[in-house]
């Protein structure tokens, strides 16, 4: 999985935090949601903008990042 299709950082957004590429959505904000307990199913739901990929990114993204 090549996150860079799905997260991009810009000054201008979220004084450039990792977002998810179309949303106003942290990296950081995703994975404390799955922190948290939420499912896959429940985030999709609740953030329709989202796709699984671009969920796929985050964790790709944390990973890189580590």
């Amino acid at each position: 999985m090549d996150w860079k299709n799905h997260i991009h950082t810009n000054q201008k957004i979220l004084a450039g935090k990792p977002v998810i590429k179309g949303t106003r959505l942290a990296v950081d904000f995703i994975i404390g949601l799955f922190a948290e307990g939420w499912t896959t199913q429940q985030i999709l739901e609740n953030y329709p903008t989202l796709t699984y990929e671009s969920l796929q990114a985050v964790f790709a993204f944390a990973a890189d990042a580590h």
